[in-house]
């Protein structure tokens, strides 16, 4: 059952407060790192309820005149043209759209950085579609011996050699399609560089995962763990804090890993670091803003569960290292968690072994949990889908809500016309058909205004749904999962 567990007003007025301080603690430019997503962090709306997806971006347009925002995007991550996850788009793509999300919030953007810049010719097309739109475009090279040789990476042939990336406002934000794009290691580059040109120019991080002052094996911060399961991220006592203020709190290998560069380079600069830790380094208010932990606990563990079967599903496919997989598999064994716990998945496999066909469940916010089974009408997801509504609108689930004058032309329209072999109905065409339906039928148009009820609900596919389908659920706001097998044993799943 869904509950909230996260004061999101709260946290945008201490998170808002936080921010400012630390941009007054600098007097010239503050570039600021913003990790995890901007204006669309579905992870944390999902481990921690109540949270807002787009809460970063309505802090961030209060500063819109004095912030501009560069992008960094991993080389390697556009070559092997990777996926984000939450919106089955590539980088690159991703990279436009966020550009065009933060225009749309009346903020600038000021440049695209290209960090572990490799000129392959992937990159260099890359490169050259975004300067035909008018986008400036910059180069960071990989440095070797990073993150350790710190002497060399704090030199002319280090940080040095990347290019400056020209920027007009003192308050510039450094964000990314996704983690390990270089969000730090361009902050401090651009550091070095101000410095070199007499500019003092400072260092902040707005992180959210994982959170500094909740224990280390919360499933919040577990849940973080297993997002990041390709990146190799590993949660960790922050040594560093610990040693200055006797305080234990929480980062990752990554932060704790790069701390001893930032610390050098200010060091080498100013004299003196103006943090003692990785923690000093970020502005994260979360742990303060969670008022049922038992509400975000039990939203967390749900959490690493879909992590673990969307790795299932990954490698199924040939996108993912077994490593990975068994990553996530060893957090839910350190965590006490099983599929169990995820009512949907039981309830979906019961269903295709009792109808020998492939079956979906969804359980929705208020607890119930109901099926679909396949039929040569409706594919199991298209079924589970209508009988959602039925349930959230209370219309008896022996009624046809979808008239048969529209459905069967449908179905012809695909065989005849459109050359498809199975004449069963996907979401997106349920759906379609579903408001043509509800224009001269009351009980249609009921089932049609419950659709917004089903955003938050949980569910589970006995088979990998088409992509068509993952891409309707998504956009509904369901919290999708699949046993990793395929209908058929067909080569090519389009």
């Amino acid at each position: 059952m869904y509950k909230i567990g996260f004061d999101n007003n709260k946290y945008l007025k201490m998170q808002s407060e936080k921010i400012k301080e630390r941009i007054a603690q600098f007097g010239g430019k503050l570039y600021l790192e913003f990790g995890g997503k901007l204006f669309d962090d579905f992870h944390a709306s999902r481990v921690l309820p109540g949270f807002e997806p787009d809460s970063k971006i309505r802090m961030l347009t209060e500063l819109k005149d004095q912030a501009e925002i560069i992008i960094a995007v991993n080389s390697a991550d556009i070559e092997k043209n990777k996926v984000r996850g939450d919106l089955g788009i590539t980088y690159d793509l991703d990279v436009l759209r966020l550009i065009d999300a933060f225009r749309g919030f009346g903020l600038y953007v000021g440049s695209v950085v290209l960090t572990k810049y490799d000129a392959s010719s992937g990159i260099e097309a890359f490169k050259t579609k975004l300067e035909g739109l008018g986008i400036k475009v910059y180069k960071h090279y990989p440095i070797k011996n990073y993150p350790y040789d710190i002497d060399y990476i704090v030199s002319d042939e280090g940080y040095g050699k990347n290019d400056f990336i020209e920027t007009e406002r003192p308050l510039v934000v450094v964000t990314a399609p996704g983690p390990g794009s270089g969000k730090m290691g361009t902050c401090l580059s651009q550091i070095y560089h101000e410095y070199k040109r007499g500019i003092s120019a400072g260092y902040a991080k707005f992180e959210t995962f994982p959170v500094w002052n909740i224990p280390l094996s919360h499933p919040v911060n577990v849940a973080y763990e297993a997002a990041t399961a390709d990146l190799n991220d590993i949660n960790m006592i922050d040594p560093f804090h610990l040693e200055n203020y006797g305080i234990t709190s929480v980062n990752y290998n990554r932060d704790v890993d790069i701390f001893p560069v930032l610390r050098a380079m200010y060091e080498g600069i100013m004299g003196k670091c103006p943090y003692k830790s990785p923690t000093d380094m970020g502005v994260n208010m979360v742990g303060n803003c969670i008022f049922d932990d038992e509400a975000v606990r039990n939203a967390a563990n749900n959490e690493i569960i879909r992590r673990y079967y969307n790795a299932l599903c990954q490698q199924r496919k040939g996108n993912l290292c077994e490593e990975e997989v068994n990553k996530i598999k060893s957090l839910m064994t350190q965590s006490g968690i099983n599929s169990k716990q995820r009512k949907c998945i039981q309830m979906a496999l019961d269903k295709a072994q009792e109808t020998g066909a492939p079956a979906a469940a969804i359980e929705l916010k208020d607890g119930r949990v109901v099926t679909g089974k396949t039929s040569s009408l409706l594919g199991s997801s298209s079924a589970a889908l209508i009988n959602a509504v039925k349930a959230i609108a209370g219309i008896d689930k022996e009624i046809d809500i979808i008239s048969h004058q529209v459905l069967e032309p449908v179905q012809k329209l695909k065989i005849e016309n459109l050359g498809n072999h199975n004449p069963r109905l996907h979401t997106d065409e349920v759906l379609i058909a579903l408001a043509i339906t509800a224009a001269t039928d009351d009980t249609a148009k009921k089932a049609m205004n419950a659709l917004k009820e089903l955003k938050g609900a949980e569910l589970h596919s006995s088979v990998i749904l088409s992509p068509v389908d993952t891409a309707t659920f998504r956009k509904l706001g369901v919290n999708l999962t699949c046993e990793p097998v395929y209908q058929t044993k067909k080569l090519f799943h389009g």
